[in-house]
């Protein structure tokens, strides 16, 4: 009876945990998403070296504050150290060349820094509890991982569509030119010396031929 209810427990924070990383993994979708939307217009290249000087000042100074600490939790404060300065480095990278690429390089980079902390924590448990804390770290970066490629093969998927809409569309309007043209061409045809010659200019100049 008690391993039943073991059982059950694990299996019910399982299922608690697993639904925390989907929400995480969403709410960073729409966090990338949001700030995709919020750009105005481009960095300058000394507004980008200006602020990755900054993260790498905020990454020592971090770096500093963790000597004050021993064992694991130096270690752990040191992965947190340079987690945030590869994210900051990533989305700066991100908001200086706004690409599909950039966005999933930062996605990445989010999780793999989540990845590197939660399992500095996990040295902290032992026995089955330290192998379940590291599968559900592995898990979480996995699923963060899989969001950002979907969401980068989404990107190009959509980019490819537009552009060859965009093309049709084009050839759409070039072929109507064309025809209305004829039509307005044919017309003139009807007509006899100055008229025609009048028309034929008037044509021309709409359609700029």
């Amino acid at each position: 009876m008690i391993d039943l209810n073991n059982k059950i427990t694990k299996s019910y924070a399982t299922r608690k945990i697993m639904k925390n990383i989907k929400i995480r993994v969403l709410s960073l979708a729409i966090g990338l998403a949001l700030s995709t939307g919020a750009m105005a217009e481009s960095m300058s290249k000394d507004q980008y070296e200006f602020n990755e000087k900054n993260i790498d000042t905020d990454y020592k100074v971090a770096k500093e504050v963790c000597g004050s600490l021993a064992g694991n939790a130096n270690d752990i404060c040191v992965a947190e150290a340079k987690g945030k300065m590869n994210i900051a480095k990533a989305e700066l990278e991100y908001n200086y060349k706004p690409t599909v690429k950039t966005m999933y390089k930062a996605r990445v980079a989010k999780a793999d820094a989540d990845y590197s902390v939660a399992t500095q924590k996990c040295d902290d448990k032992d026995g089955n509890d330290e192998d379940v804390c590291v599968k559900e770290a592995k898990a979480a970066k996995t699923q963060q991982t899989a969001a950002a490629e979907a969401q980068m093969k989404t990107s190009k998927a959509d980019a490819v569509a537009i552009e060859k809409s965009s093309d049709a569309r084009k050839d759409a309007e070039t072929d109507m030119r064309d025809a209305n043209y004829a039509v307005a061409k044919e017309k003139c045809d009807a007509l006899a010396d100055d008229a025609k010659v009048l028309c034929m200019s008037n044509v021309k100049a709409h359609f700029t031929k």
